[in-house]
Order: C-alpha cells, then structure tokens, then sequence
C-alpha cells in the first residue's frame, strides 16, 4: 500500500481513503475508484487533505505459505506440510469440504505456520449448499485468525473463548426473536474472556455485521477480510458482478502477530455442505512509524477500542447500526449538527446583544 504525502502525513498523520471497485480476476487487493462520498464531504468540512490508498493489486505480495490454492500441495502431507484438517474435513482435487451436507458434522483446517505480517489481507473463495430449504439448514462457516488451532468445540467446529479474529459467516437464525435476515456475517474479537452465544447468534459479542446472501448460489462468492494499521474490513463479491461490497468496517482494532489462520464449519440437526475453495493471504506493504516499528506485535492483547459496547446494540434486520463508531455519514452529520448549533447559538447571541444595547441608550 503506498504511503500519503509527507505534507498529509504530517497535518493529519494517517487517514484512510476506502472505496467501492471492481474486483481483479488474478489480482490481489480491493481496487476501488476512489473515496466515497462521505470521505469527500469530510474533506470539504475539514479543508485539509484526505489521504491513504486502494490497493491495485500491484503492491500486495501472495504469500503461498499462509495460502490454501489447488491443487492443495502441503496439505496433510508429511514433507510439505502447511496446512493441517481435522474432523469431518474432505480434501477434494476442486475443494475443501469442511462438512458434508449430514448432521452433527464438524470440521476445520489450519495453516501449520503462524503469521508474522503486521498488515495483511485474505481473499476467501467459498460455497455454502444443500438440499435444505427457507430456515432448514445450518450452521455456517467462520474463518479465524487466532492464538490456537486445531481446537474442536462449539463454535462452528472450532473452541470458544478463543483469542484473535472470528469472521461467522451464519446460516441459520437460531435466535427466534430476531429481526435480523439470515445469512449474516459477523465479526468478533476476543481475549480468550468472551464466550460466543450461539442462541442469540453471537449478538451480544458482535463488534459489526451485515446480511449477505451466499447460499445456494449458482456462481462464485467470494468474501476478503483486510487488517492494516487498526482497520478491519470485510467485503463480499456475491452477485457475479466481480465488485466488492462493503459488508464491515471498524477501526480501533488490535491484533498481534504470530496467530494462526484457519476455517471451520459445523452442523447441528441442519446441515450444509460447507466448502472452501481457496484461502489467499497477500501481505500489505505499509509503512510504519519507529514507534509502532519497536513494538513486539506478538505480546499484543486482541482488543477493540470502541465508543459503546456492542451489548448495546439494538437489533437491525439489515445491520446498518454496525458499520462502525462514528464513521462516514455519522461523522458528517455530527459535525454538521454541531455547526448549525454554532450557528443558531451565534444569531440568538447577536440578537440579544443588540436588544441590550437597545435597552441602554433609552437611559442616556
């Protein structure tokens, strides 16, 4: 990722520039056009420059070791060994069947190499599919990136209270009050403190999500998790028209090095099939201040610096809440509640001071 300007860098130290694109057949990044529309507001209310970087797919590194491509060399192979299945994992010669579409089914693989990358991105090519109907299938997928692997437990196949990242990408609504649509991806991060609610959906430890109807498709869907200097995002490609869709965006996130990246899935009484055909890590070249550079990444506690707990969410059928703490349109309305106040406080101010002044020369 290429850096600001020194001038930029130096006003505003580092500010992101995230936008829509076409996603690159081949090509590592999610390219976009440019900054949104809130980006541009902001740059005109703060008349200084908005600067970071999309990237173009030039500037990304594939790094095989951490990236699970067919025809899947090194996978639960002796001599080569980077990645490592358990449970009811099938390895195939077109994919990676976590589960097959059968009850109380789980199963995982885990790259057998921590991750020492301090920014990074993951391109995940997936497909979730059975022969259940409206509500009749379950439960989902959930990527990780986390202190350990190779855990069995309750949370889509893999342990809870886990340290690291959690993407779930969910099914099934087992929270019958729910408004929300399901399927619905979800983020959570956790230092092995938090335990993930399954009949609430994870509701209550949910840092952001969205709805994302993946299922049953008849194309590729593909979704790309990035992580760079605090921000986390994650868009999906679900509609065959080789663009990305924001889905999640939250800054203030603090991952450290050295965890492991992995994907599972479970069924229950419903079943999927549940398959990953590709996991693709690039490595995202980010420049770094001395400070951050003399940090030990790998004594980093996974935490999230927010304005409200995410028990206060609210359920949102759509997830719009979740899109980030005062992000985007919420920063532009705030800013512009707050100059209209000015405003008004200014123009009621200036009345009563002329109405004293008024008042004063009838005593002269």
């Amino acid at each position: 990722m290429a850096t600001a300007t020194a001038a930029a860098a130096a006003a505003a130290g580092w500010v992101w520039r995230w936008g829509w694109g076409r996603r690159c057949p081949g090509r590592p990044g999610l390219p976009g056009p440019g900054p949104g529309p809130a980006t541009l507001l902001l740059f005109l209310l703060f008349l200084g420059p908005v600067a970071a970087d999309i990237t173009d797919g030039n500037s990304e590194h594939l790094k095989r070791e951490h990236s699970l491509i067919k025809p899947y060399h090194g996978v639960g192979s002796s001599s080569t060994l980077l990645w490592d299945f358990q449970g009811s994992t099938m390895l195939t010669s077109q994919y990676v069947r976590l589960t097959p579409d059968e009850r109380s089914k789980e199963g995982s693989i885990w790259n057998h190499l921590p991750c020492f990358l301090k920014d990074w991105e993951m391109h995940v090519h997936f497909k979730v599919h059975g022969a259940g109907k409206k509500n009749l299938h379950g439960d989902g997928i959930a990527l990780w990136y986390t202190r350990d692997r190779l855990v069995p437990g309750p949370v889509f196949g893999s342990k809870d209270n886990f340290h690291g990242l959690a993407i779930f990408l969910d099914t099934y609504p087992n929270d019958e009050t729910t408004e929300r649509v399901f399927p619905y991806i979800s983020v959570m991060v956790n230092n092995g403190s938090l335990s993930y609610d399954h009949s609430k959906d994870g509701r209550w430890t949910e840092l952001a999500g969205c709805t994302a109807d993946f299922r049953n498709r008849d194309h590729d869907t593909f979704l790309a998790v990035r992580y760079s200097r605090g921000r986390l995002t994650v868009m999906t490609d679900l509609e065959d028209k080789n663009e990305w869709k924001n889905c999640i965006d939250i800054t203030g996130v603090r991952l450290p090095t050295g965890y492991y990246f992995g994907a599972s899935a479970g069924t229950g009484d419903l079943s999927d099939n549940h398959d990953i055909i590709s996991m693709k890590l690039f490595q995202l070249m980010v420049e770094h201040t001395p400070d951050e550079e003399n940090i030990d990444w790998t004594k980093i506690e996974p935490s999230v610096n927010l304005l409200k707990s995410p028990k206060d969410n609210v359920d949102d059928p759509t997830g719009n809440f979740r899109s980030g703490p005062l992000t985007g349109w919420r920063v532009f309305l705030l800013l512009l509640c707050a100059l209209l106040g000015i405003i008004v406080c200014a123009v009621v101010g200036a009345v009563v001071f002329q109405k004293r002044q008024e008042r004063n020369k009838r005593f002269y």
